[in-house]
């Protein structure tokens, strides 16, 4: 079963020929795409290879739609790649999106505050429903430790990934219905940054 190590999403038009950089610079060959596993439908080619500790991993470009590219390294269940190697990767990955001028949208895990990905929608003005429904606070969450994880990060996420993602769920209409215990130790967190 393959696990995803780290998922770099960026946006943008690539001429072919920036996308042939992209395959060099991966070491990818063309029409390659990965075949098995979960996310592989939009996979256009993949390179299997192996760490230092002998573990098979999977690089991968991937493209969601025109103007949509995924950096992928994948693993298989219970051959977790070192963090060195993730975060070389990171690098690399963030490099290629920055050489091409393409958007960078989201990296998971993030590491910096500009690799969170959005994770709730803003509401559209004019929207008849936004005013019909009081917010209800139906999580089971009163405190800011238990929450981390219904954020979609790990209790040992960087401050600053944390903040990021703090910031947008309390400019939710929800929010103002947050337990007071809650609200008190999210601007108490956000203080300390």
């Amino acid at each position: 079963m393959l696990l995803p190590a780290l998922m770099a999403f960026s946006s943008g038009d690539l001429t072919p020929e920036q996308v042939r950089r992209l395959h060099d610079a991966l070491q990818l060959e063309e029409n390659t795409p990965r075949t098995e596993g979960y996310g592989a439908k939009p996979s256009i080619a993949h390179r299997p290879f192996t760490d230092e500790e002998g573990h098979p991993l999977i690089l991968e470009l991937a493209r969601t739609d025109e103007t949509e590219w995924v950096f992928a390294l994948w693993f298989e269940k219970g051959g977790r790649p070192s963090s060195e190697l993730v975060e070389n990767h990171r690098v690399l990955f963030r490099g290629l999106i920055d050489e091409l001028g393409l958007t960078l949208l989201e990296i998971e895990p993030p590491a910096t505050a500009d690799e969170v990905g959005k994770m709730f929608v803003d509401p559209q003005p004019g929207n008849p429903e936004e005013g019909s429904f009081a917010p209800v606070w139906d999580l089971p969450y009163d405190r800011l430790d238990h929450m981390w994880f219904h954020l979609g990060l790990p209790r040992d996420a960087p401050r600053e990934v944390k903040a990021v993602r703090l910031r947008e769920v309390m400019g939710t209409r929800v929010w103002s219905v947050a337990p007071e215990r809650l609200r008190n130790e999210a601007e108490e967190f956000l203080r300390g940054i």
